[in-house]
């Protein structure tokens, strides 16, 4: 294993495993090996290819389909959001593709990132073979390799300590079997070890010729592969999916290479950072317009892991220890540091210390991405210092240093004494319901709420509510960014029309005082107060972004109001053509509850109905106005008790036998294409005008309506449909209905009103309005 001076044997392969599950992977890790001592950036570009060859294994393994022509970044975008893969495994993969890319854009001669990246990738190649091949093969210790020539004092003491730990894990035998190697070696003559040497070379050069022809056989592998794991005998997604997370909680790196991670993680949201190089030994000092993580800053509890400097203040301490460590634990380390930490004049933020501590805020992390399921051992753990009573929270990732910036300059205590002083004067009438329901929220951020549920029957003015209580928070500075979320383009455009358009204060709309981004504008900027998001675009930016550093930080925003925050349960709501689909109601709540845990922000719910998936993101409701307290008090008017309609077809269902030839709609072209039933099929009433169309369903409810209506009458109606396809047939029974009933009709006695329709012209309201809504999943007609 080891030779003379710690020289790795020749023949001897931290990937040697590889050689008969995955050959082709094992050429890479070897190669990269080789090339450590001489030429660390062609080392970094070798484990770059080895990474990339993994990520399109394990995705042809899950059942994808890969082309020559998919990018490294989607692979892993694929893998993470179709398959689950593991955040602790996607990690490793984005580490080893940043330092590939580095070295091949910036030719970076880093021995420190090559050992680094070896040590990865040795870990992401027992993961892939625990994962695929042998979930209860034992690996031994990482083999240090060769030295380089040009070796730093810190590049020789850490693979120092790799020689030692190896030494440490061998057993009697294995001592022995080294030493005889070691002396082989040393007894070996000039000329026997320049023999060798050149053997050496000849197999490199073999192995590099072979990889190369591996790449040309790549595609037809992949082929291979990917039909092998889509066979009927072969395991399900979800076996492979938990052998996937087995094989990730074993992933054991040492504290080296967990700052490596999180370095990458600090780079990523915008700090300057190098663990080996950014250091305070090294002479690393905060500067002038720069954001620094300088690493082993002195303090008088040892020195802190990283000290967080936006320009020359401190904002921050930080304690990191290896992946295996509890990291809500630790945070109180970070604390101290906080404490004894030695500063120079100017470094000291605004308004500190804050009692013992000379940093506002303290953090512990332990490498790992944000799991809910083990808090405790994963994500980012923080505590606002500047207030004895702020508890520790985990984050899903590491604030920005601009967001670090915006959340010192907020003084909640002060935003707190303005919301009191503060008159409920607007250019609007507030209802005493609403001012009830803003004083709730106030009182429930004193508390220290993050998140909170406002129940308000449908009609009752959450938008109003929602604008009255946010210019009251953004003119106070408790927060200085909101994100606003709908479920629909349609609702997004309305809110962004009441926000410009309802006068707050002096004559002027809430647009014309603090700055409002649409639904157009996908990323805020510095002035932005409020920007208002459909949850799909959210979803599409946070879990879909093209690369890691893309995503926005989690402190992009410090308020999320979710409006109608129950729908974000309902599938079958009208969606737009770029928006993002989902496999399954399941997977739908899963990411949208994703990415509202994903923001270091506090979140308010706004609904009608709270249902039990939404008390259990929102909490209970902090105040609730029903239906029955709003008809009582005179803002709403009761309805009449229902009039069901029944039907032969509602009453039975639909049903069609095996062999029965039907006409069926093609999803991809919206073709309609005959074929014969396979087997008998039956669709309960749920299903109609989903997943089967029935026009004489609808035209008896049209003629039946005819009986309710009177078109001399100044009501209207709302008939609520399940989709725009739907209607449209409608509003064609409809109108020919009522025809036949009543004699001519103008066509716009009824209209389809859909988020798009043309609003320049209200003054001609049709008897009958077709709206595209969803109640319990069911069409249902309102009289």
């Amino acid at each position: 294993m080891l030779g003379k001076k710690g020289v790795m044997v020749v023949g001897f392969s931290n990937f040697a495993f590889l050689e008969s599950s995955e050959p082709q992977l094992r050429r890479l890790g070897v190669l990269a090996e080789r090339y450590f001592s001489e030429d660390p950036n062609t080392c970094n570009i070798k484990l770059r290819q080895f990474s990339e060859l993994v990520a399109q294994l394990t995705a042809s393994r899950f059942g994808l389909t890969v082309e020559s022509t998919d990018s490294f970044a989607d692979i892993l975008r694929r893998l993470k959001y179709e398959c689950n893969l593991p955040r602790e495994v996607g990690d490793l993969f984005h580490a080893l593709r940043v330092n590939g890319n580095r070295a091949a854009h910036q030719n970076s001669d880093d021995f420190a990132s090559a050992l680094s990246g070896l040590k990865i990738g040795r870990q992401l190649a027992i993961w892939f073979t625990r994962t695929f091949h042998d979930s209860t093969q034992k690996f031994g210790p990482f083999v240090p390799p060769q030295n380089p020539k040009d070796v730093t004092e810190t590049l020789l003491a850490e693979l120092d300590r790799l020689k030692e730990e190896l030494v440490i894990s061998l057993t009697d035998a294995e001592r022995h079997r080294e030493a005889a190697q070691r002396s082989e070696i040393e007894r070996q003559s000039a000329s026997e070890r320049a023999a060798a040497a050149r053997s050496d070379r000849e197999i490199w050069e073999l192995l590099a010729e072979e990889a190369e022809k591996d790449r040309h056989e790549l595609v037809k592998q992949l082929q291979s592969v990917q039909q092998l794991a889509t066979a009927k005998d072969a395991p399900s997604t979800a076996i492979v999916t938990g052998l996937a997370r087995d094989a990730a909680n074993q992933i054991n790196l040492d504290e080296a290479d967990t700052r490596v991670l999180i370095d990458q993680q600090l780079r990523d949201v915008g700090w300057e950072v190098d663990t080996k190089v950014l250091r305070f030994a090294s002479g690393s000092r905060p500067m002038k317009g720069r954001n620094r993580a300088i690493s082993e800053w002195p303090t008088a509890s040892g020195p802190s892991d990283y000290a967080l400097f936006c320009g020359m203040v401190l904002v921050g301490t930080v304690e990191a220890k290896r992946q295996n460590r509890n990291v809500m634990e630790v945070l109180r380390q970070a604390e101290r540091y906080s404490v004894g930490i030695k500063l120079q004049d100017g470094e000291l933020a605004e308004g500190g210390p804050w009692g013992e501590f000379k940093a506002p805020f303290a953090f512990s992390t332990n490498g790992r991405s944000y799991l809910k399921q083990v808090e405790t051992l994963s994500g980012i753990w923080r505590r606002d210092l500047r207030d004895n009573d702020n508890p520790a929270e985990v984050l899903a990732g590491w604030p920005s240093p601009r967001g670090l910036l915006e959340r010192l300059s907020v003084d909640k205590n002060a935003a707190y004494r303005d919301l009191a002083a503060q008159p409920f004067d607007f250019g609007f009438p507030l209802r005493p319901y609403q001012r009830h329901a803003i004083e709730a929220v106030e009182k429930g951020l004193i508390e220290n709420r993050r998140t909170m549920l406002v129940a308000m029957a449908t009609g009752t003015g959450k938008t109003k509510l929602a604008i009255a209580m946010l210019y009251r928070l953004i003119s106070a500075k408790r927060f200085r960014r909101v994100c606003f979320v709908v479920d629909r383009s349609a609702l997004g455009e309305q809110t962004e029309r009441e926000f410009t358009t309802t006068k707050v204060v002096n004559g002027k709309a809430f647009a014309d005082i603090f700055g409002l981004k649409g639904l157009d504008d996908a990323i805020p900027d510095d002035e932005t107060r409020i920007h208002i998001c459909t949850i799909q675009g959210l979803v599409r930016r946070v879990l879909y972004a093209a690369d890691e550093a893309d995503a926005p930080s989690v402190d992009q925003y410090d308020l999320i109001v979710v409006d109608e925050c129950h729908r974000g349960y309902l599938l079958d709501r009208e969606m737009s053509d770029t928006d993002i689909t989902f496999r399954s109601q399941d997977d739908y709540v899963s990411k949208y509850r994703r990415v509202l845990e994903y923001f270091d922000a506090v979140k308010i719910g706004l609904t009608a109905t709270p249902a039990l998936h939404t008390t259990e993101i929102f909490g209970l409701p902090v105040f609730t106005y029903s239906y029955r307290e709003a008809v009582i008090d005179g803002f709403l008017v009761d309805h009449e008790p229902p009039v069901r309609i029944g039907t032969m077809l509602s009453e039975g269902g639909i049903h069609f036998l095996r062999e029965d030839p039907v006409d069926f709609i093609h999803a991809a072209s919206g073709t309609i294409q005959s074929a014969t039933l396979p087997d008998d099929i039956d669709f309960e009433v749920e299903q109609f005008n989903k997943g089967v169309i029935t026009v004489s369903f609808n035209r008896a409810i049209a003629q039946e309506l005819t009986n309710f209506i009177d078109p001399s009458l100044p009501d209207k109606t709302l008939v609520f449909a399940v989709t725009d396809a739907h209607a449209d047939i409608v509003v064609n029974e409809l109108r020919t209905a009522f025809r036949n009933a009543y004699g001519a009709l103008p066509d716009a006695t009824v209209q389809k009103i859909t988020g798009k329709v043309c609003r320049s012209d209200h003054r001609d309201f049709p008897l009958c309005r077709s709206a595209i809504q969803h109640v319990d999943g069911q069409a249902t007609v309102h009289l």
